[in-house]
């Protein structure tokens, strides 16, 4: 039962409204039983203090030698109709001068007496001899002459203790079939009420690699679950474009893998093919050589991205001098920009907190990828710019084709190309490396971004204040 509890929220749900519901009605009970005990003792009380009015008017106009013989005419018809009335007469020595046929109630007998000009005094409860619960009270009366006698008054509530047991037993009864009746009625509501998860079930059941296009119709839910269902559809994009990225990115790493290793094993299959001299086998293994490295530098970038995606890379960091930074990076590509006939040109400077070997390898990328796609005799202009809440803004800037805006959102992304003519960005010309100076920035705090208008295309970098 203890594991069922803990395994069923709808058992937990029934379990937990039927017992709020069984406390509510053994309340109620409770206080209809206490409301109507209350009612048959005002109602006993009211009659014994009509009682005690009506004795005391008679008393009040006999004299006190009369009254052993005038009592019991005058009494016994008051008492005529009310067999539950008990009625005892005592004059000052404790000598019964009237008592009706439910005899003298010793138990009342033994309590202190009202004074005869208390109109209502309390009634006690106590058992005759035959242990029949009565209610009864006891207090001084006066006589013509002005004598003090005693008057006891007791009515049998047998009656009402017989009720009161019976409506004890009833309630019970109602009480348990009503557990029985909120438990049953509780389920099927709990059941009823959960249904809609089983929506929720249902599309952890469909979901597989094949079919992470499934969604959940958040407004056909209740209010309770349609956040639920809203961060579950969400969750499913989020899978579903790392899904796809994945899938893409193990086509492209297979493609871009397959053109080194075709090339190396076609070189050795003709180096193989005959005999040859020791120049030419040489020159196989310089070709070699290069496939190799282009594969070793390729693993090291995929690696390098594979660290920083999983929060491995952690930049050192040192004030960072951005003008001599990008002035060393103009010098190492003069050449390569001379031979194109291609200008670079630097203005503003600052210096940030960061790793200067993961920086220079970032704005490198950039530089190399401008080289790449800027026409001869252009302008590759390089600007750095603090701004004045203390972050700095560089941007790299060259004329060349147009990036469609959607490839823009793309262009960061591992062996992403624009097209067949901006060819392979970045490192090793494998695509990968904007994916890799994307990394390094946001590894340092900062954020890039790709602008493509009028001709012109410019990489937005910002990057931290220096921290104290």
């Amino acid at each position: 039962m203890t594991l069922a509890l803990r395994s069923s929220l709808t058992l937990r749900l029934a379990l937990l409204f039927a017992l709020l519901s069984s406390l509510i009605l053994l309340g109620l009970g409770l206080f209809v039983g206490r409301a109507v005990d209350v009612h048959f003792q005002e109602g006993d009380l009211e009659e014994l203090h009509g009682k005690l009015t009506l004795i005391r008017s008679i008393l009040v106009a006999l004299p006190a030698d009369e009254l052993l013989e005038a009592l019991p005419a005058r009494l016994g018809p008051a008492l005529v109709g009310h067999p539950h009335l008990g009625l005892t007469v005592l004059d000052r020595e404790g000598f019964p001068l009237f008592t009706s046929a439910a005899g003298i109630p010793e138990w009342l007998l033994h309590e202190p007496a009202a004074p005869g000009n208390e109109a209502h005094p309390p009634a006690r409860t106590g058992a005759d001899p035959g242990q029949h619960p009565q209610r009864g009270i006891l207090a001084q009366a006066h006589t013509a002459d002005g004598q003090a006698v005693q008057v006891a008054i007791t009515v049998d509530i047998e009656h009402h203790r017989h009720f009161m047991a019976g409506f004890a037993r009833s309630l019970g009864w109602a009480l348990g079939l009503a557990v029985l009746a909120n438990l049953l009625f509780a389920w099927i509501a709990a059941r009823r009420g959960l249904a809609p998860l089983g929506q929720l079930l249902g599309l952890a059941r469909r979901v597989s690699g094949e079919r992470l296009h499934e969604r959940l119709e958040a407004a056909t839910l209740p209010l309770e679950l349609r956040p639920l269902a809203r961060e579950l559809n969400q969750m499913l994009d989020r899978l579903e474009e790392a899904f796809a990225r994945l899938s893409g990115f193990a086509s492209d790493i297979a493609h871009e893998l397959r053109t080194p290793v075709t090339a190396l094993m076609t070189q050795t299959q003709v180096a193989l093919s005959r005999a040859r001299s020791a120049g030419e086998y040489r020159e196989v293994l310089y070709s070699s050589l290069e496939e190799h490295e282009r594969l070793s530098r390729m693993i090291g970038d995929m690696l390098f991205l594979a660290q920083a995606e999983n929060g491995l890379m952690v930049p050192h960091r040192e004030p960072v001098e951005l003008a001599g930074l990008l002035q060393s990076l103009f010098e190492f590509y003069g050449l390569l920009a001379e031979e194109q006939g291609i200008r670079l040109e630097l203005s503003g400077s600052a210096t940030v907190s960061g790793d200067a070997l993961m920086l220079r390898r970032a704005l490198g990328n950039l530089l190399s990828n401008a080289l790449r796609h800027t026409a001869p005799g252009a302008l590759i202009r390089v600007t750095i710019e603090p701004d004045a809440t203390g972050r700095t803004a560089i941007r790299v800037e060259n004329p060349g084709p147009p990036i469609p805006a959607p490839q823009l959102e793309r262009i960061f992304e591992r062996f992403h190309r624009v097209d067949a003519a901006r060819g392979r960005g970045g490192e090793g010309g494998a695509g990968l490396g904007l994916a890799i100076t994307r990394s390094i920035i946001t590894a340092h705090g900062g954020s890039i971004h790709a602008e493509s208008a009028g001709g012109l295309t410019r990489f937005c970098i910002t990057l931290p204040p220096m921290g104290p």
